[in-house]
């Protein structure tokens, strides 16, 4: 079981130990992060923009903390868009250590009942590479429709992938 919070200034430094610590793992798929973004500076102005974003409702990021409080994860709602669409875009991280434990699952199921319930958001959007096969499952067992293809849209070290888009509905109000 894992709880999705908010980061705040007390999380700077396991935060910190986290990207660290999966650092490699997330660069083998998605492009790094410049290194100036591993020190404690940084991440504390990147959890400052975070609960800016918040306040400015134009993004909600949350970290997965397991049973033990340990930090296993990152998922965030990002491209908040409210007149007419109500809709956002989700992602997510786990940390190599805890992967295949259910946790990306339990984030993200976590998270849209937070999006649909919470900030009445209407639609939820993700995108995975087509060769994540786990990221592709989690998003279908979330409820999660396959509605895009784009090919060769996404560069990571120097070869160009294609991406999977998917979106998913708030349950509609019984009539």
């Amino acid at each position: 079981m894992i709880t999705l919070v908010a980061p705040g200034h007390g999380h700077i430094d396991a935060l910190l130990a986290f990207e660290l610590e999966s650092r490699a793992f997330f660069e083998a798929t998605i492009n790094a992060r410049p290194a100036s973004y591993y020190t404690r500076e940084a991440v504390s102005l990147a959890v400052a923009q975070a609960m800016a974003d918040t306040f400015a409702d134009t993004g909600y990021q949350y970290l997965a903390l397991d049973e033990a409080g340990q930090i296993v994860g990152r998922v965030n709602l990002s491209a908040v868009k409210r007149a007419h669409f109500h809709s956002a875009v989700l992602g997510y991280r786990i940390g190599q250590a805890s992967c295949g434990k259910g946790y990306a699952s339990e984030a993200v199921r976590q998270l849209l009942e937070i999006a649909f319930d919470k900030l009445r958001l209407k639609r939820i959007e993700a995108d995975c590479r087509i060769d994540n096969l786990a990221s592709k499952r989690v998003l279908e067992r979330s409820g999660f429709v396959q509605f895009g293809h784009s090919r060769r849209s996404f560069e990571h070290g120097g070869v160009w992938y294609d991406r999977l888009h998917f979106e998913c509905h708030a349950p509609m109000a019984a009539a």
